[in-house]
Formats: C-alpha cells, structure tokens, sequence
C-alpha cells in the first residue's frame, strides 16, 4: 500500500534506508564494502551493551572530575620548609614556588603551562632550613621568586634561612611547616612543631622506630593543630572513583589484595651520590652540619654515601617498606579502611646489591586481617623493573588500580554469571576502565590504558587540565587550616600506617612472625 506524502517513517524503516544508504556508499569498495559496514554495526552494538552494563552497575552517576574551588581565600599563610631538597622542590611547586632557572626553561620549552593555571594557594614560604648550603640557597631562591601560579602577585615578604629547625619553630611569624627531611628527623619535628603551635604537613614515613610513632601520634592527637602526611597519590581523581566503585559493590566479597613494587635501577636502589659522569654530587663537613643531620642517631664519620643515600640504613629509614610500601598501604587503607594488621610475616634479603646496605634489596611480607576475611600481600624487588600492577580480588571481579582504573569479571563471578554466558561479559579483557586522561567511566580498554593503569600518576585530569596531586594534596591541608575538618592523611592513618609498617619491619629484622595487641596498642 502507498503512503501518504506525509505518512511518518517507522523506526525500522529508517533503519532500512540508512543501511542501504550506507552499503552503496560502501559498495565501490569491493568486499570491504559490506565488511566495513558490519564492522561499524558490531561497534555501535557492541557500545550499546558496554553503556547498558555500566548502567546497569549502577556505574553512570560515578561523579566526573569536577571544577577546583578556590583555596586561596583567607589571611596570607606564612610557611617554613624544614629539609629542601629534592622532594621539597616538588612540594615547593605544589605550593607555588619555582626556581627562576626552571621557569626561564619552562617558558622556552612551554611545559609551563600546567604549572602557571594552578590555584593560587595565598601562601608564602618565609623560612627555610637545610643542614646543606647548597640546599639551603637553592631554596631561598625558589621561596623569593616572583613567578606565582594565578596570576597572582607575589606576597613581598622576606624569606629568611634558619640554621637549625628550632629556630625556625622558634619564629612567631610562621604559621606552619613543611617536613621533607631525611624520615629519622619526621617524628622528633613533628612532635616539636606541633607543640611550638604550627601547622604540620610531613613526608612518609612518620616514624622509623616504635617509640617514634607513639611520641608523634600523642603529641598530634593532643593538640589543635593540622597535620597532613605526604601522600598525594590519593587525591587522583581515579581513585576517588574507586572509592564509588567499592562502595557499589563491583567487585564482590574481596579477600586478597596485591600490591608490587619493582625497579631495577642504581637511583630505584638508593645509589644516588654519584652524578651522571660517576663522579661524586657536592658535599662536604665544611657544607654540611653532619651532627644537625645525624640529630640523635648514632655519631658516625660522614661519607657522601651516607648521607646520599641514607635509605640503605636501619638507622635512617625502613628502606622498601618505609619508601615504597607505604604508598601501597596508603592507597589500600584510603579504600577500604583496613587499618592495623593482626600479623604480619616479611621475609627478603640483599640478593642483588651487595654494596654496604643493610636495608633488603628484595621483600616479601603478608599481613592478614582475619576479622575481615583479608590477606594483603606485598611483594618487592630492586633488581627487575616488571610492573605487576595493585589488584584487588573479589569474588566477582578484581580491580587494577593505578593511574587509571580497569575491572575484569571473574570467569566463575557469581553476580556476572548470566552475562557472561551471554556473551555480555568478556573475561578475558576489563569489562570497565576509568581513563586518567578523561577521568570518566569507559567500557573499553586498550593497550595505552593498560600502560598507565599498572603504574601510580603524580597528576590527574579535571575538566580536562592536567593537575599536580602534590599540590591537591597541599591545598587539602591548607583549606582545613583556613576553615576547619579533617585532612584525608590524618594523624589517625598515619598511626595505621606507622604501625603496619613497624609490624613488617619488626618481623623483617627479627625473622619472625608479630602481631598487633589491640588493647595495649602494642606490637607483640
């Protein structure tokens, strides 16, 4: 029957016509005519399951990355940085500060860009303390430098260099501290800081001993004062929504969780004291205060070596657990809240750089939560750069988390067993990747993505601009400062965190299993 001029089309006749339309556009192309265009259909079919199964998860409200308000209102800050070198030359750009020779390259190569749109935190860097010279004068030319990110103008105030750190929390005008010192000093300034009423933002690890982590956590817990410890990583907006995908309950009931750490490198090794051409970095007695940067460890004779590379050293640092393990930990316990182990065993040893380092070179350590039917597993080596990625192990699926996020079904998931059997759910590759480019819920992966989700990022995207964590993370601190609330790296997860690694170190180092007594807060 003919239609009406005005008859409406049908939804299957429209579809009709546009695949005719198609195919003689395609039909030039001998074979790949047809085949281009089944190919074109299985996408689109195949886009429509992936939409509707991130729906039906209830995976489509996740929060995308959202527009930073401004931090920076309020009264100047006036900050003091304690130890400057390295890691606080990153701190100091999270904050802000750059060194005139890096802004002139940056504006050469333009990698600048980044940096320059970041929020204006309204702070200054009005002391510096370092028991290096040379440190110490490459951060007063960062805290004086005009350059600010915002547009903003700089504060005008004099920065001043302080020759011990208690002069510096002996100073009325500063507010706060930054604490990037070697992790020996991080409790004993800590403790100091807060009790000379300022402010405290700390590197990890907050302790090396016991006695360490319960001096800092009482002196914390019984003061009004805000303390951040440094872990950045957090703040990616990818594990912000991994936070929502826990929460729904994707994974099912999650009982074992790994978490890796490989490098494979003399600097991944803390063998840092040489330069590029072998030769030894700078640094001298006549440089250095090497009773100030000893503080209370055991007097020893300085060596460029040591004082390099104090990660290899039981006096100075946890080495792999203390550096490395706590990033682990850290994302974990953000996640989950798993707290302080019942036991823990560690095992490892100095299998591949046999140089005068007593910390291991290889580490394996299991620490079990028995009242949450969980088992967390970490495993480390200096010598192999193999990525191996932090899973997390459901009974339906397991989450890789990283930079990026992806989930993978499991072949015998309870939840997912109807649509794996129809073909919905592919197990062999994730069923749902969050991209750290566009921080949104995806239902396809590639082998980019696969790239970044084995690895931890130091930026995250939101609304498209790449943003320095450490900076996100110095902002958190800040705006609790200014108006109150909790910073997310409290004293109480350092606590958890100290503990746990304590415990790792103990069984380490005595070649036994420890377990944690929870009425005496006590290793046993």
């Amino acid at each position: 029957m003919a239609k009406d001029k005005g008859q409406t089309q049908q939804p299957e006749e429209k579809n009709s016509q546009s695949r005719r339309t198609m195919l003689k556009a395609l039909a030039g192309i001998p074979v790949l005519g047809v085949f281009a265009y089944e190919l074109m259909e299985k996408r689109s079919y195949d886009q429509l399951k992936k939409t509707r199964l991130i729906k039906e998860l209830g995976l489509d409200d996740i929060p995308a990355p959202t527009k930073i308000t401004n931090a920076g209102k309020g009264d100047l800050l006036r900050i003091g940085v304690i130890g400057f070198g390295n890691r606080a030359v990153n701190l100091a750009k999270g904050l802000g500060f750059m060194h005139p020779d890096n802004i002139k390259e940056g504006r050469k190569n333009g990698s600048l860009d980044d940096w320059l749109a970041q929020e204006n935190l309204n702070v200054a860097i009005t002391g510096v303390c370092d028991v290096f010279d040379l440190h110490a004068e490459n951060g007063l030319a960062i805290a004086r430098n005009e350059a600010q990110t915002g547009g903003a103008k700089p504060s005008g105030l004099p920065v001043k260099r302080y020759r011990t750190y208690q002069e510096l929390l002996q100073d009325d005008s500063i507010d706060a501290v930054v604490i990037a010192t070697p992790d020996h000093h991080h409790s004993r300034i800590t403790v100091d800081a807060v009790e000379a009423g300022k402010h405290v933002y700390c590197e990890k690890s907050i302790c090396v001993t016991e006695d360490e982590l319960y001096r800092v956590y009482d002196a914390v817990k019984n003061s009004d004062r805000v303390f951040q410890l440094g872990h950045q990583i957090t703040q990616n907006v990818v594990f912000q929504q991994a936070k929502e995908v826990i929460k729904k309950d994707i994974l099912g009931k999650i009982t074992l969780i790994e978490t890796t750490t490989n490098r494979n490198t003399a600097s991944g090794a803390w063998i840092r004291h040489l330069d590029a051409n072998g030769n030894p970095k700078p640094g001298s007695l006549k440089t250095i205060d090497w009773a100030q940067w000893l503080g209370d460890r055991p007097k020893v004779p300085f060596t460029i070596d040591r004082y390099y590379n104090w990660t290899k050293f039981f006096a100075y640092d946890t080495g792999m657990l203390g550096q490395l393990f706590s990033h682990e930990y850290d994302a974990v316990n953000q996640l989950l809240r798993i707290g302080i182990p019942k036991s823990v065993v560690a095992s490892g040893g100095i299998y591949y750089w046999k140089d005068n380092r007593e910390i291991p070179d290889l580490l394996q350590a299991v620490f079990e939560y028995p009242e949450r039917d969980l088992t967390l597993l970490y495993s480390a080596s200096l010598a192999n750069s193999r990525q191996r990625g932090r899973v997390f192990m459901g009974h339906d699926a397991s989450m890789e988390l990283g930079g990026s996020l992806s989930i993978t079904a499991d072949f015998d998931s309870t939840r997912y067993k109807k649509k794996i059997e129809e073909g919905v759910i592919d197990t062999n590759s994730p069923m749902i990747t969050v991209s750290p480019g566009s921080g949104k819920i995806d239902a396809v992966t590639s082998a980019t993505e696969k790239y970044y989700a084995s690895r931890g990022l130091t930026s995250t995207m939101i609304n498209g601009r790449r943003v320095d964590v450490t900076h996100l993370h110095l902002r958190e601190w800040i705006n609790c400062i200014r108006n109150g609330g909790e910073t997310s790296a409290n004293i109480e997860r350092a606590f958890e965190e100290g503990a746990t690694i304590m415990m790792a170190n103990k069984s380490y180092r005595e070649k036994r299993r420890v377990e944690w007594d929870p009425v005496l807060r006590k290793i046993v």
